[in-house]
């Protein structure tokens, strides 16, 4: 297991203006997007490739494709919106989806959605915004390794260090890519600095 966090200005920039609470949630939406391609562009860096050729307007040319199939599973329902994103650059991707949430008291993740795609042969890419405890992290890799999936990589904008613990302990065949590594968890199991709630920052809930 690897963590890496996206070293590029452009992408700090982003992530200051999606802690910022004084930022609208439309506005909100549209920077968690932009961040997010930074991110899955990281997170394909190594992704399988091979040569095509393509017809130019003026002769043919040798090209790259991507590939390496590609299945996207956002964790509801913040992972939405690192969803379309990824969707738009890599449109012949599968997706499937993972209903987790946090047990408040325990700060335990409980599944009560899950449809997944056949994973077998795939890259699998997990996103969920936000890695604090790793609960929902783990219970995510959990339920696609016990899908098929073993190219596993999970995508969140910023992860707090116990999260990236629990995640590298239980799974350490899973990279971890993410935009911040933040620096601990409040007693309420929140990332510190962090960005507040993202479901509740992205949807004005």
């Amino acid at each position: 297991m690897a963590l890496h966090v996206v070293n590029h200005p452009v992408a700090a920039h982003i992530l200051t203006l999606l802690r910022n609470k004084a930022t609208e949630p439309a506005r909100f939406r549209t920077l968690a997007a932009q961040l997010t391609y930074f991110l899955i562009i990281e997170a394909t860096r190594h992704a399988a490739t091979e040569v095509v050729s393509v017809e130019t307007p003026l002769i043919l040319c040798p090209g790259v494709r991507v590939a390496e199939p590609l299945a996207v599973i956002p964790i509801l329902r913040a992972g939405l919106a690192m969803l379309q994103p990824i969707l738009d650059l890599m449109p012949d991707v599968c997706v499937g989806y993972l209903g987790l949430e946090r047990d408040e008291t325990t700060a335990q993740a409980r599944s009560y959605y899950c449809k997944l795609p056949v994973l077998v042969g795939k890259r699998v890419v997990i996103v969920d915004p936000m890695l604090a405890t790793g609960g929902s992290a783990k219970k995510a890799v959990e339920q696609v390794k016990a899908a098929g999936g073993k190219n596993i990589t999970m995508v969140s904008v910023v992860a707090a260090p116990e999260g990236v613990q629990v995640l590298e302990s239980a799974f350490p065949d899973v990279d971890i890519y993410t935009a911040g590594l933040d620096s601990h968890l409040d007693e309420h199991k929140y990332i510190v600095p962090g960005l507040g709630d993202f479901g509740d920052r992205l949807f004005g809930t």
